[in-house]
């Protein structure tokens, strides 16, 4: 069994703060995986950090045959260099954490949608690992204002404070969420993936993007917003989005175009009060844990 991904991410978080303060962000994740690794490992650790611009490939870590050395290995053209950043803490992770279970570590399609995959559940881990080395709870939320809300320009703020893509900033709010939230990406009318906290999972607020084409509703903001290009944020209601939800459940929608060269979407965060919960399936909860890993964005 693999150490826990936050624990070890804090662990590093810890040592940072204590080398370099409070404001060493965003982290400088090569130098990180070079020193770190030595520490823990140093009869085997990370050598190389080699950039490998191929279509199709994000990342990967691999031993030699002999485990003397490690190297990673990330697509430096995936869009964003907060998305590149993401896939080097995500590397990392995996040596972190499950370097003594094999040495080639490849992302693959059919494995992202198999649950029961052990690779699966490590792609989780090392998704989970990257997002609290590179955004540390306690910092992130002292970022926010009070009763930790959030709005287009503290997003802002958070992803270029960490360096990271809005997707991941906003990702890792949703921890934390005062409300039930669910962050979506949207592109040609249509949801391309998205993840409810635990506050809207528990009242059934979810979409199995996934698994089946769900449309953007015609009169939402994301709707009008990849229209026009432009971002903001309404009040308007739940049910546009969740027809179950009462008549007069108000919804916060917020939009943020992603002028991403490679993969422009545009960036939903819903936000509704509490409501009464209801405990979803196992196959609904792995919908909500689907990792980041594969995504473009």
């Amino acid at each position: 069994m693999s150490a826990a991904p936050k624990a070890e991410a804090n662990r590093i978080s810890t040592l940072l703060n204590h080398a370099f303060g409070p404001n060493r962000f965003p982290v400088d994740v090569e130098q990180v995986a070079r020193d770190y690794s030595k520490q823990i490992s140093p009869e085997s650790y990370i050598t190389d950090i080699k950039p490998i611009p191929m279509d199709g490939f994000e990342g990967c870590l691999k031993a030699k045959p002999d485990r003397s050395k490690w190297m990673i290995a990330y697509n430096p053209d995936q869009g964003s260099q907060g998305r590149s950043r993401f896939t080097l803490g995500h590397e990392l992770g995996h040596f972190v954490l499950h370097r003594n279970l094999q040495q080639t570590f490849e992302c693959t399609e059919r494995d992202l949608y198999d649950w029961d995959s052990p690779f699966r559940q490590m792609e989780s881990e090392a998704d989970i690992f990257a997002s609290y080395l590179l955004m540390p709870l306690d910092d992130f939320r002292a970022q926010l204002a009070p009763g930790n809300e959030l709005d287009v320009e503290v997003l802002r703020h958070c992803r270029d404070r960490y360096g990271v893509s809005s997707m991941a900033a906003a990702l890792k709010w949703i921890e934390i969420a005062p409300r039930r939230t669910v962050v979506v990406a949207v592109r040609d009318g249509h949801l391309l993936w998205a993840r409810s906290n635990d506050r809207a999972l528990k009242s059934r607020c979810y979409f199995a993007a996934s698994k089946q084409t769900i449309a953007v509703p015609p009169e939402s903001l994301l709707a009008k917003s990849e229209e026009c290009g432009q971002s903001g944020q309404w009040t308007t209601h739940a049910r546009i989005w969740f027809p179950n939800e009462p008549h007069d459940m108000p919804m916060s929608e917020t939009a943020i175009c992603i002028d991403n060269p490679a993969f422009p979407y545009v960036l939903g965060i819903l936000q509704m009060p509490e409501a009464e919960f209801h405990w979803t399936s196992s196959s609904e909860e792995d919908e909500a844990m689907f990792p980041l890993t594969g995504m473009q964005w």
